[in-house]
């Protein structure tokens, strides 16, 4: 895999956090979109560095183990 191939990867997968996360304005639960990821191959490090990032930009907020729309 190429630079540019591995970034849209990562967009794609960022994607789908954000949307994952809009469909559950109650708030989408850390632990069952991990294991969720977890079963593609992501390790808990690699989750926690991309939902970490999307909380900083302010694409998500997190309050204890949910995830909110921002």
């Amino acid at each position: 895999m190429d630079k540019a191939q591995a970034i849209a990867a990562l967009r794609q997968i960022a994607n789908a956090v954000v949307e994952t996360v809009n469909e559950q304005p109650q708030g989408a639960p850390a632990g069952p979109m991990y294991l969720a990821f977890m079963a593609q191959g992501m390790s808990l490090n690699q989750f926690e560095q991309i939902t970490g990032a999307l909380v900083a930009a302010g694409r998500i907020t997190r309050r204890g183990d949910c995830f909110y729309p921002a």
